[in-house]
């Protein structure tokens, strides 16, 4: 039993390092594409996003199985996940043009609480009086964000809650995708429709001359957001899921430093009880959600070995 622990908290570790150095890596390709968005249309960093995350995306698939990883059954799946994700990742970097990092990163955290309203209909799960209190105060939390008023129908805090959204709905096509296909196929499939998606849409809505400066830093933002998918795949691939979510927060702390780092943001006392609203809520969840399987795999029926 003793080895058994031990092997666990080893895996979970391995877990926590991928998963930081990933969380790590997002927040520094967020901050890059908010600087970036100032200068290129939303379309064209998806664009650079994507098809630059093709390179790690590949070596990741040839480290996981090669071709035979990629099977699937399900093709429409991934197109519909991928399609969503990309509207996700564009509602994402519009706010990022319009807010500061760390306001648009908090209401993006509100993407759970969303996760756990549509599991309702879409999972057919049941949320019980805890959950529900949770979500409350999760979107309590937004609304101290965006200060009710005029402020709150602003387009950049409506374009992260757009994104939000769509992020929960893309997590809940996932789970639906991780009962059969690899965790190398979803990453392929979804960064491949995006490389397609975004090359479309250059070639539809215009395409802005980059320096080469700025032709760095767009590749930049796909090979770091493709590294970082796959450290935080592998993060999940060695650790318990409930042993590293919790330390996706750490991302609030990178946006609040580089904010005040790069823009000299300094986020209203306000958002910081937002903020703090928000994160308790999805802590809580998670917590519940971890409960509510110990308690499923507790009423499973035993075994006897004869």
């Amino acid at each position: 039993m003793a080895a058994i622990l031990s092997t666990t908290a080893v895996q979970n570790a391995r877990g926590a390092t991928h998963m930081l150095a990933g969380i790590c890596l997002f927040s520094v390709m967020d901050a890059m594409v908010k600087w970036l968005v100032a200068d290129y249309p939303v379309h064209q960093i998806v664009f650079f996003r994507t098809v630059f995350a093709l390179i790690p995306c590949l070596y990741f698939v040839a480290r996981l199985g090669g071709l035979a990883a990629l099977r699937t059954k399900r093709p429409l799946v991934h197109f519909v996940r991928g399609i969503i994700g990309l509207a996700a990742m564009g509602c994402y970097f519009y706010a990022f043009a319009l807010m500061d990092l760390a306001d648009a990163k908090a209401i993006l955290f509100s993407a759970p609480l969303f996760m756990t309203v549509l599991s309702i209909p879409l999972l057919g799960e049941k949320v019980g009086i805890f959950r529900w209190s949770a979500v409350l105060v999760g979107f309590l939390g937004v609304l101290v964000i965006l200060e009710p008023g005029a402020e709150m129908m602003q387009v950049g805090a409506l374009a992260a809650i757009g994104g939000a959204v769509l992020y929960a709905l893309a997590m809940i096509t996932v789970r639906h995708l991780s009962a059969t296909d690899s965790a190398a196929a979803i990453t392929f499939y979804f960064t491949l429709t995006g490389a397609v998606a975004g090359t479309a849409m250059v070639a539809a809505f215009g395409w802005v001359t980059p320096t080469l400066t700025d032709l760095a830093l767009l590749a930049g933002v796909g090979v770091i957001g493709g590294v970082g998918q796959y450290s935080l795949t592998q993060a999940f691939r060695f650790a318990e899921a409930t042993a590293i979510a919790p330390l996706e927060y750490m991302s609030m702390a990178w946006a609040l430093l580089l904010g005040y780092l790069i823009w000299s943001d300094i986020p209203e006392l306000e958002v910081f009880i937002g903020i703090a609203l928000v994160v308790a809520s999805g802590l809580f969840i998670l917590y519940r959600e971890r409960r509510l399987a110990s308690v499923r795999i507790s009423q499973l029926p035993r075994v006897r070995i004869r």
